[in-house]
């Protein structure tokens, strides 16, 4: 499929979506809302692809959320009543958070590439992956406060899993920029870089571990993780044993123990690709 705003490419197992308008800081314009989740679900369904790498080009991660570009050419030629803009702004907002959560929600995880700004809509993004590394010249802006706006996509609800409450309240109050070094001391993000290119190869030896394991025991554990997070401890603990049930991981720890004993390592099978009814 053809990308306006990414490119989108399988190396393997491992799947790669690209922010690829440099020019434009990769701005996130109608057709990026469009395509991401696109992209994601062309991955994720195939049940070949068992990680997915999402980085970009240029200087910046993201520049965010293009609002000018907004708002179909009949509403601003006939401005709506406020009911009907609200109507149309909830149903808006709420496909664009849909957006961002598909990255969550794909059975595969979803690693962070971040060079310069994730800015805006760039921080949703990030927040929304499994894991996120980042160079040393990349920045963290919850850029919607700074133009009168509460952000609203994902990043109040996500970050504050990610990072201290403390913290993640002065960010969004005051939507100053936390620098690499900060995000790494906070948890934001798992290692910094020197460069772009020394963090995509070490980003891609990354997902070639986790490509190699079993990938119905990283769809489980991203599974459970994901549900923990709205869940007690208890109530996750009975809902494993549900999930254990149905999904029996028995064979993948068989194939693992006799490929070890046969002296090679254990390739396992896809996951069944996603299909209709």
């Amino acid at each position: 499929m053809n990308y306006e705003r990414l490119s989108v490419r399988t190396e393997d197992d491992i799947g790669h979506i690209v922010l690829n308008v440099p020019d434009e800081y990769n701005r996130m314009p109608p057709a990026f809302w469009r395509e991401l989740p696109e992209a994601v679900c062309e991955l994720d369904s195939s049940g070949s692809v068992r990680v997915i790498v999402l980085s970009s080009t240029g200087k910046h991660f993201s520049a965010g959320l293009d609002i000018s570009s907004f708002g179909t050419s009949a509403e601003r030629e006939r401005p709506l009543d406020t009911g009907r803009a609200g109507e149309a702004a909830v149903r808006r907002l709420g496909l664009m958070q849909a957006t961002i959560t598909v990255l969550e929600e794909a059975r595969i995880p979803v690693i962070a590439a971040i060079q310069g700004g994730a800015v805006g809509g760039g921080v949703d993004l990030a927040a929304a992956c499994d894991l996120r590394y980042c160079t040393r010249d990349a920045f963290f802006c919850i850029q919607e406060i700074n133009i009168g706006l509460a952000a609203d996509v994902g990043t109040l609800q996500r970050l504050p899993y990610l990072i201290p409450e403390g913290l993640m309240r002065e960010l969004a109050y005051t939507g100053r920029r936390m620098f690499a070094d900060e995000a790494l001391a906070a948890g934001l993000v798992t290692r910094i870089f020197d460069d772009h290119a020394g963090m995509l190869a070490a980003v891609n030896d990354i997902a070639r571990s986790i490509a190699d394991k079993s990938p119905l025991a990283i769809h489980t554990t991203k599974h459970l993780l994901n549900y923990g997070r709205s869940h007690s401890i208890a109530e996750t603990l009975k809902y494993q044993t549900v999930w254990m049930g149905a999904v029996s991981q028995g064979g993948e720890m068989a194939r693992h123990f006799k490929a070890k004993a046969e002296g090679r390592d254990a390739r396992f099978d896809d996951l069944p690709p996603l299909t209709g009814l």
